[in-house]
């Protein structure tokens, strides 16, 4: 049961809570000063500074009374007396303040019949607010709620409702109603903030000041690393022993029991080895009612389990394995004010969040308010598909919005995509994602808003919504908004909000204009541009082999991976002759046949280019779809009472968002199908489009290298980059869910699915995929009767389900972390050292070194990556002279709490292209020495001779994964600038908000073009009063010169630089 969330609730500040609770504890001067700080925040922090002031005024007239009977009149006390009945007085007054916006405030009653306030922009009485995009009015909404004078201001409301003649051009804050975070990112966060309070205390100032402002919800489930299959577990020895009961595992419940030696051949259909002639049988009606009406079966066997085998061995370890950091989590959950933490075995972040943290309308201390979210991923843009407003920030950034800040951005650009046309019925939401990715790409939509209407929005039901907008980061958009409808409506009285609710929520919405009323075309907004797509012409799609925005049609798949074979190098800034484009492998003709052959399990099998050898159904972007879930389903139980499987070393799996995918797919009866095909659930989270996947069996392994082979991956995912699923599957697909079965079961992605079957049942019967494909109406029917209603109740359940492991953690007390020495997951990071109150002039740059030279598309992933650590980097140098084993060492994105893992796992990547180095890998060159070395050695080398560093790039720097560490660690390492020919926006924002200068060379100008090499030394004066978008001189050894532009967006982009960082500005700004 996720941890009940305390202190400032969303709708003013909540501080008179904070600030009487204070009162009581007698700790006056942190009351004092915690309502002078919430002074800025209207009539709430007015309402303390009165609690405060009458509560020391009487306090102290009463100690005054006391001692002037017992000691006479003394002129001190009477002129402290003086002082604070005056205090009172004032702010007695001062709390007749009107708000700025107060003549807009409104009454409505809610579902409960109770009165409550809003601020209706429509009061304004301007008529440009109902042609304002429905995005832009929850900006608008919030701006006139938060107004303060401070963070927000009244012109900032009016550029707002003049968007039409202001987007793109000013600067506005935005204060969400919360913050979520998932734990790869949620870790640094907390740490940070843990840290930042032993900086404070330091310094003499009361710790228990720094707690998150804004309501920030932590989702411990994100990510998974899969150390079981099923193919391993079928092997595994029954950790019970016997009949008898077995033991209890970590979770509480009865440990999974593996299969006798004897049993084991008997269960596992076609993929284990099941000899049983009734495994290859479907189960009866019988069977599927009775799987329908328990937790989860054994498939064909019917043997009772408490969870999936697998999924429950998964979660088994990852809670042993995570120990130490659910320890600091559930402290986090106790120490902090206004955090909620969602425990473990519950689900990925963005289904939690669609499923259970979304409110649509938030109801807070009288008032309510639309809902709005700012996310630590860049998928958080998957609860746009509700109606409710949301991006990812990276996590440096929602640091700053936890601690009070304002998300500030420019006023946005707003691109209406006007959806006609009905679905085609072989369509699935990824092929409506991917079709609309193809279209907006070829827009120019990078950092705009897009909003979808037209008549065509009414066939997208809320999950093929959620789905689309879940998409979003991958056409280069901030937001992929769909107003609510009657269809979002119906989705939520699906998932038992209750009439009276819906009524209200229909309601309010309504009376603020965020409804959108689908038939009605002569309210829809107007746009910056408007891009129209015809749902009809979408066709089933895959996207690859390396990027997800090179689509390819299925009925094209077959021609297009030969093609990539074929397809020779294309020429980049950042490569070399010797390398292949963003789709071809070269291969020679006369090796395209290639077919190595090997023994799996005792029995013969054949490798080519183009074979599966991993088939994922995985994570948050297609299982939030029971539409797409249940094609697959259906297709599966198709396709195994028509006698097909899938081949015993491809490695499958079925990692869901949430526990509700494994609900809803056996409620409907096609789980024990998919699990006969090998597709078992290994557990909830992200899992193998992370890079944490099962590998692969050694013989697989060793047939690709001594082919050469080009083997492919497949997923439901929603990106991919080459050698990310595995090092050596080179080709990777992202395809929906059914077309992930339907490869995986052809066993190559060289298929004609028209004319070429997927396979010959024990029959000699050819089997094509028309065969097996569900119908549309098959799909609805099942979805309307079976899944949409249940889900939700589970997922309610699930919540309010004790976790024994959670628990019993034996978490610390305290205001203050007592930090392990001895850790190796948790460290207190050395942001602070040295923090003083006073700000220091910024330092210049002088005589630095080039620490890496890249070229384009140098991702997040490049910079910090997410996976496992390599038993020869740095990092795990570290972690064996700390006694670990390589089996010990987990991922790099569970290790996020620890600087010193994190900085040597800074540019780790083995796909990392240094021109100084000239081939892939985590390398780079000591200019002075001329050795080559890794990243972190030479850094640590120039950080002992006391030489500032700087990185040269191409363009595109940090596109990829939000990453708050790609900024963090290159800072650790002592990287004071970047200069690059372009940066991905996010990843810029983390720079800045680490005090890293992002340079951009002039328009036309690169390293390459000003005959940079990378080994001179750079110097670049940072004047005392730098601005926003100012071009600076960089002076070279060799005697150039050339101009560089800051990509500092706003004055708040040049605090946080001046400061050395938000963290930093945050701290210093609390001393004050």
């Amino acid at each position: 049961m996720p941890s009940k969330r305390t202190g400032p609730p969303p709708a003013t500040s909540g501080a008179r809570h904070y600030v009487t609770t204070k009162m009581t504890e007698g700790r006056r001067g942190v009351a004092f000063f915690a309502a002078v700080e919430h002074l800025r925040e209207g009539e709430e922090g007015v309402a303390c500074l009165v609690v405060v002031c009458m509560v020391i005024g009487c306090l102290s007239l009463f100690a005054l009374v006391i001692g002037w009977l017992s000691e006479g009149a003394c002129p001190c006390r009477i002129v402290i007396g003086v002082v604070l009945v005056s205090g009172v007085i004032m702010a007695l007054a001062c709390a007749h303040h009107d708000h700025p916006f107060g003549h807009l405030i409104d009454t409505i009653p809610n579902e409960k019949n109770e009165v409550r306030k809003y601020f209706n922009p429509q009061k304004l009485g301007d008529p440009k607010y109902e042609r304002l995009p429905y995005a832009v009015r929850v900006l608008l909404e919030a701006a006139i709620r938060r107004c303060d004078g401070f963070y927000v201001k009244q012109e900032d409301v009016y550029s707002i409702l003049n968007w039409e003649e202001r987007q793109n051009e000013t600067e506005i804050p935005f204060p969400p109603a919360r913050v979520l975070l998932q734990d790869f990112t949620g870790i640094p966060a907390m740490v940070d903030l843990a840290a930042m309070r032993d900086a404070v205390a330091k310094i003499g100032v009361d710790p228990d000041l720094i707690n998150p402002k804004c309501p920030t919800d932590l989702i411990v489930d994100h990510s998974l690393q899969i150390d079981f299959s099923k193919c391993s577990i079928q092997n595994a020895p029954n950790p019970g022993g016997g009949d008898g009961p077995g033991p209890r595992s970590v979770l509480g419940r009865p440990a999974p029991r593996g299969h006798h030696a004897s049993s084991s051949a008997q269960c596992g259909g076609q993929r284990g080895g099941c000899s049983k002639s009734s495994c290859s049988d479907p189960p009866t009606r019988a069977t599927a009612v009775q799987i329908e009406n328990t937790p989860l079966l054994c498939p064909f066997h019917l043997k009772p389990v408490s969870e999936p085998e697998t999924a429950l061995k998964n979660q088994e370890l990852e809670l042993i394995r995570n120990k130490e950091r659910l320890e600091f989590f559930k402290w986090c959950s106790k120490a902090f004010q206004n955090v909620s933490v969602v425990p473990p075995d519950i689900g990925s972040v963005h289904q939690v969040n669609l499923e259970y943290l979304s409110r649509v309308v938030h109801e807070s201390e009288g008032f309510v308010y639309p809902d709005s979210v700012v996310g630590t991923d860049s998928h958080t843009t998957m609860i746009n598909g509700l109606g409710i407003l949301g991006w990812g920030v990276g996590g440096i950034e929602s640091e700053a919005v936890m601690l009070g800040q304002p998300v500030s951005f420019t006023l946005p650009q707003v691109v209406g995509c006007k959806i006609i046309g009905t679905v085609n019925s072989l369509a699935t939401s990824i092929d409506i994602v991917l079709g609309i990715t193809k279209h907006l790409r070829q827009a120019a939509i990078a950092g705009r808003f897009v909003e979808f209407f037209g008549p065509g929005v009414t066939q997208l039901s809320a999950a093929d919504r959620t789905t689309i907008a879940n998409m979003c980061p991958e056409y280069s958009a901030t937001v992929s908004f769909f107003p609510v409808d009657d269809v979002t409506i119906k989705h939520f009285k699906q998932t038992n909000f209750t009439e009276e609710k819906l009524e209200f929520l229909e309601t309010y919405l309504k009376s603020m204009k965020l409804f959108r009323a689908s038939a009605d075309q002569s309210e829809d907004p107007h746009y910056t541009e408007v891009i129209e797509i015809n749902l009809s012409s979408i066709l089933p799609y895959v996207s690859g082999p390396k990027r997800p925005q090179d689509r390819v049609s299925v009925t094209c798949m077959k021609d297009d991976f030969l093609n990539c074979l074929n397809e020779k190098a294309k020429q980049l800034s950042c490569v070399t002759s010797e390398q292949v484009g963003f789709k071809g492998f070269h291969i020679p003709k006369e090796k395209q046949s290639t077919a190595v052959p090997f023994l799996h399990a005792g029995t013969e099998y054949s490798l080519s280019h183009g074979s599966v050898v991993i088939a994922a159904v995985i994570s948050c972007t297609n299982n939030c779809n029971p539409s797409v879930m249940l094609t697959a389903g259906l297709l599966a139980k198709k396709a195994v009472e028509a006698g097909l499987c899938v081949k015993p070393y491809i490695r499958t799996s079925l990692a869901p968002g949430s526990g509700m995918v494994t609900h809803y797919l056996n409620a409907s009866g096609v789980l024990p199908y998919l699990s006969q095909l090998g597709f078992e659930v290994i557990g909830y989270g992200c899992a193998t489009c992370v890079g944490n996947t099962a590998p692969l069996p050694e013989c697989v392994v060793d047939a690709i290298k001594q082919g050469d082979l080009i083997a492919c991956g497949v997923l439901s995912g929603n990106r991919h980059f080459e050698g990310r699923l595995c090092d050596c599957v080179r080709a990777n697909y992202l395809a929906s869910p059914p077309l992930v079965v339907a490869y995986a079961i052809a066993g190559t992605v060289g298929i004609d699915f028209e004319n070429e079957p997927l396979g010959v049942n024990s029959e000699g019967k050819k089997v094509f995929l028309k065969d097996v494909w569900p119908t549309k109406e098959e799909v609805q029917d099942i979805e309307e009767h079976k899944v949409i209603a249940s889900i939700f109740t589970e997922l309610r359940s699930r919540m309010q389900k004790e976790s024994t492991f959670w628990n019993n953690l034996d978490a610390p007390d305290g205001v203050l972390f007592p930090w392990d020495p001895k850790s190796t997951y948790i460290r207190c990071p050395p942001f602070f050292n040295k923090l003083s109150k006073d700000l220091c002039p910024p330092v210049s740059i002088e005589n630095a070194h080039v620490l890496l030279f890249l070229g384009d598309k140098v991702t997040t992933d490049h910079i910090s990556p997410a996976g496992s650590i390599a038993r020869v980097s740095s990092a795990a140098k570290y972690l064996q002279s700390k006694r670990l084993t390589p089996r010990e060492f987990n991922s790099y994105g569970a290790r996020r709490g620890n600087d010193a893992v994190m900085t040597r796992g800074t540019f780790a990547s083995i796909k990392l292209l240094n021109l100084l180095v000239g081939k892939p890998g985590p390398k780079t060159v000591h200019v002075p020495s001329g050795q080559t070395l890794d990243v972190f050695e030479a850094a640590e080398r120039y950080q002992r001779e006391g030489i500032p560093l700087i990185i040269l790039a191409g363009k595109d720097y940090g596109s990829g994964n939000s990453r708050d560490w790609a900024a963090k660690g290159p800072y650790l390492l002592g990287v004071r600038a970047v200069i690059a020919e372009s940066f991905e926006r996010m990843h810029k924002n983390h720079l800045v908000g680490m005090g890293i200068a992002p340079l951009q060379f002039l328009p036309g100008q690169s390293a390459k073009s000003l005959g940079l090499s990378g080994k001179e030394r750079f110097s670049i004066p940072i004047p005392e009063q730098i601005t926003p978008h100012q071009e600076l001189t960089v002076q070279t050894s060799a005697g150039k010169s050339f101009s560089v532009v800051t990509l500092f967006e706003n004055e708040m982009d040049v605090a946080f630089y001046r400061h050395g960082g938000v963290l930093k500005y945050v701290a210093r700004s609390t001393l004050k």
